[in-house]
Parts: structure tokens; sequence; C-alpha cells
């Protein structure tokens, strides 16, 4: 056996130095014949000569992760038994049952049922505890194993053991696996009179042209005056996708990104090649921290082309181009190849991985090597940190208790009681969280632990440690008596941050009865980056000032 696995990789070994005969000029050939000899025969010393028995797949597999840790987190290695979930990352599609999982305890529960997916459809719901599968406990397994069992080869058939909140005995499901498609728009409709709003979820293959339908539907249905663009949220996606979402705002022939790389085939420019949508209706692009690559694309060549106006938080800042390389056995890899450009000529990649830190950690482009570029327009705009909004607008960050009542799946759990009383709900924009329903609430957390350390508390402990090291006992005695008084302020923060909350769980028993859709349209009620966008497309002047640079909306 041992014999086998030697000859197949000395044979791929021969492949791939043959492979880089046909690249005599790039740059290190030798070092990486030189360093591929070396390393083949160590692996095979290693697993000849080691004393206890070794697992070269896992040994290899650890191998390539560390090698290609230190290059960036978007070169990744696909092994074949990720390549379901790296399908449903650039397709949106996969062979599954359609939910989504989490981990709690010792099992994993049904998170998010997908509304008319084999989940769905055999009456799976949030809070479900997976027992078994097929048989077999699933106790103690993560997230990714149960979720590579349960995604597989659709038309095959899935037998699931769960307990459910409120039953007495384990309910077994049984259904059949089908090609699970996650909808790119999980929302669209019209915001405000005249105006029209679509959330795009991520760039799957084909979502241009739902883009496309859904604002024709929406176009056809109502008088549209203006139209947001919501890519909060969003990590991008394919490449092209990106370039034909922009087509149906602007011109054919216009050039949207073009990408540079170390191989010559890597410069290349990206134009739009078809007949625009509309080319002519105001247009406000969201963004927030979490707009990512594509979504970068989209919404920097609508800034630089003043196409439209871009609403929110500064993007993430990612502007690498990744491309998968098919492997043996199945596998691939998803290696970076080039950086992107906006119209203007700018990158928006706002941290260096070429250039690490002595500790080797990654720094950010400095503000002082960062360049200006000009949009059609003549406004400034700058590479090296991701795309700046033309309007930005500031929310309130959660507080500590918050993120702790989270991280507990507090709310998740309130949400499952709930269900189990509340057979329906009003409708999303009309259900709200009343006062009533908010002390059932704090009085459910009421006996759990979501402890938590907030900044201020953290600031005093590091006073106390002090005084005592410079022998202030007296201000030290001070200090306690401060932290016991700092104790009593914190118990209230369960009210004081109550629309924090408040609005988690709106958004957690909207996903329960209407699903993504209900979600998102539940929290445009109180969105104050919408309002933004709406006030901007309800007054044309100013929309046209921003555009023009004649005002400076920041």
């Amino acid at each position: 056996m041992m014999n086998k696995l030697f000859k197949k990789i000395a044979f791929w070994s021969i492949i791939t130095i043959a492979s880089f005969s046909s690249f005599a000029f790039v740059s290190g050939y030798f070092e990486v014949s030189k360093n591929l000899d070396i390393f083949t025969t160590l692996f095979r010393e290693v697993n000849i000569y080691y004393v206890d028995e070794t697992k070269p797949g896992e040994m290899i597999e650890k191998a390539i992760d560390s090698m290609l840790k230190d290059l960036d987190p978007y070169t990744t290695y696909i092994p074949e038994s990720d390549i379901e979930d790296f399908r449903f990352q650039t397709t949106g599609q996969y062979g599954g049952i359609g939910a989504m999982i989490r981990k709690k305890g010792d099992y994993v529960v049904i998170t998010e049922p997908y509304k008319g997916f084999p989940a769905d459809n055999a009456g799976l719901i949030a809070g479900d505890k997976l027992l078994e599968i097929d048989g077999k406990s699933v106790k103690g397994k993560t997230t990714q194993d149960v979720s590579s069992v349960l995604k597989g080869q659709p038309g095959v058939e899935v037998e699931l053991l769960i307990e459910r909140p409120g039953t007495e005995k384990p309910l077994k499901k049984v259904f059949t696996r089908e090609e699970v498609k996650v909808k790119s728009i999980p929302y669209m409709g019209m915001v405000a009179d005249g105006i029209a709003y679509l959330r795009l979820r991520s760039f799957t293959r084909n979502c241009a042209n739902e883009v496309k339908d859904a604002i024709t539907k929406l176009k056809d249905e109502n008088e549209v005056t203006g139209l947001v663009l919501d890519l909060r949220g969003n990590p991008g996606g394919l490449l092209n996708e990106s370039v034909d979402i922009c087509n149906l705002f602007i011109e054919k022939g216009q050039e949207v990104v073009s990408t540079k790389g170390k191989i010559k085939e890597w410069e290349k420019s990206y134009k739009t090649h078809k007949t625009p949508l509309d080319i002519e209706i105001p247009l406000v692009v969201l963004i927030n921290q979490s707009s990512a690559s594509a979504s970068e694309i989209v919404s920097g060549t609508i800034q630089d082309l003043d196409r439209g106006v871009v609403i929110g938080k500064k993007s993430f800042g990612k502007g690498l181009v990744q491309q998968t390389r098919k492997l043996s056995y199945n596998s691939q890899l998803k290696v970076t190849v080039a950086k992107y450009y906006t119209p203007s000529g700018r990158c928006i990649q706002a941290l260096d991985y070429g250039n690490r830190n002595d500790d080797g950690s990654v720094g950010k482009v400095a503000d002082s090597l960062k360049t200006a570029f000009k949009t059609r327009n003549g406004r400034t705009v700058y590479d090296g940190g991701g795309v700046d909004p033309d309007i930005t607008v500031e929310q309130d960050m959660y507080a500590e208790i918050v993120g702790s009542i989270l991280s507990k799946q507090l709310i998740f759990d309130f949400a499952t009681e709930f269900v189990l009383e509340n057979k329906s709900i009003a409708l999303p924009g009309e259900f709200k969280i009343t006062e009533k329903l908010y002390d059932e609430f704090v009085a459910f957390v009421s006996d759990k632990d979501y402890e938590y350390e907030t900044q201020t508390e953290k600031n005093l402990a590091k006073l106390i440690e002090q005084a005592d090291e410079d022998n202030y006992a007296d201000f030290k005695e001070d200090l306690e008596s401060l932290k016991e008084k700092l104790i009593s302020y914190k118990e209230d923060d369960i009210h004081k941050y109550q629309s924090q909350v408040s609005e988690l769980i709106l958004s957690e028993l909207m996903s329960r009865y209407y699903y993504q859709e209900g979600r998102v349209k539940a929290a445009l009620k109180d969105d104050i980056v919408l309002d933004e966008a709406i006030q901007v497309l309800n007054d044309s002047k100013k929309y046209k000032e921003i555009l023009s640079g004649k005002l400076d909306a920041k």
C-alpha cells in the first residue's frame, strides 16, 4: 500500500516538474523543482522510518495548509470532501437537504431551513437537534462533519433522527437530497414611493440575470423613479457576474475592471458587452465593512463612473482575484493570480500580504502610500483601503452584553420556545417586539449564564492592579468600592441596550416564520442607511451635486 502511494507521489511529482518545463522563464523554476524533490524524498523517508504509524493523507493536507497559510487567506487547498461547499460558494448550488446548521453543545442543530427544499418540506424547523444520520450517532461531531454527510449526490435518501423541544420522543424524518439553489436575491420590493430595493446575497453564477429580471419585474409592476442596490454583507464571488451587473447600468463597451498578475495571461480588461438595462435611473449602492471583492468591483465602478451614489461604511478592501486549478483525485487549488483595478485605475486591496511585519502579521496599506485617483467627473477617490462611500452613515456598535447573549445562543433558544407557543405572527414590517414580549425575554435569560466584561471593567481591573503594585492601599479600596458600584450599573444593561437586543430578536423570529425574505424585510423598517438612500434619491438636486463633485456628502 505504501509503495503504491510513493509511486503515485513520484508520478505526480514528475508530471508537475514536467509541466513547469513549459514555463522555462518563470522565476525560480530551479528552486521549485529542487524543493519539490526534497519534499518528496523527505515525505517518503518519514513514512518508511518513523517509529509509529503515520497518516500520509493527513500529513500532506497539514503540510499544504501550512505552506499556503503564509501567502494569503484566499489561496487554499480544496480536498475532494470539501468540493460541495466550494461549489455552493461559487454557484449557490449544492446537493443536500437545504438547511443551515450550527453547533450547540454536543450536537448540531438546524438553524434555518431554506424555503421549499427537502428539510423544509419534510417539516424540519430551527431548533431541531440532530441525533442520528442514517442510523449513525452524530454526537460530538462538528458542523463540518455533519455537513459533509448531509451534502452529496441528489436523489439519495437521507434518514434523520431528531430531538425537538416540546416533543417527548425523538422524531424520524426521511427525505431525498435535491439540487439546492439558494436565492442570490433574498428580498426585493418597493421601500418608498417610487423607490425600488434589491438585496444581493452573493455573486453566484447567473446572479446578474436574476438582478436584471428582478428590476424588470419591479419596473413592470410599479412606477420606479430610483433604485437601491444593497450589497451590505455581500462577500463577493464571480468576477464576470460583477461585470454583468455593472453592465445593467452603464453603456456597452465600458471597462469595468482590469487585472494584473505575474503571468502575462492575467493582464486582462473586462468590458461591458451587452445592451444595458437602464443607464438613466438614479442609483444608490449600499456597502459596509463586510462588502468585499465583487461587491467592491460593482460599488467602485459605479462610483468611478459617477453612475450612482455609494452610501454606508468603508468596504472590506479585497482587491485580489482567485482562480481554481484542478489537481489530482478531484481536489482543487484556489490560488490568487492577480490584483484587480477599477475604471479610475485604483486597486482597493487594504492588506499587504506580500510585505509582512517582523512578527509575521499583515499590515494595512499606510495612508502615506495611498494614491489619489479621479472619477469620470473629477471627484477624488483613493486606492489601498476599500471603497469609501460618498455618504458615510455611522451605526452604533453592539454592546458587550449583546455579543454575549448572541454567543450563548439565548436569542435562538428564546425564539425556539416562542415558536412552540405561537403558530403564527404578524407579517414582516407589521410585527413588533413589544414591551411585554421583551419582558418575557428578560425573564427567559434571568437564570441563564451570559457573563461578559465591559471595557470599563477591563480598564478598572488594570487600574486596581496598578494601585496594588504601587502600594496605594487606600486608593485600591476606593477602586474596589467603585467596582461594586459598576456591577450594579451593569445589571441594567439588559434594559439599557433593549433596542439592540430587540432588533436581533425580531430578526430571528422573522426567519422562523417568513424565512430569509422575512428577516431582510423586517430589518429595513428601522434601517438608517436605507433611510439615507431614500432621502438622496428623493432629492434629485443633492443626488446630481454629489456625482458632479459640487457637494461633499461625507
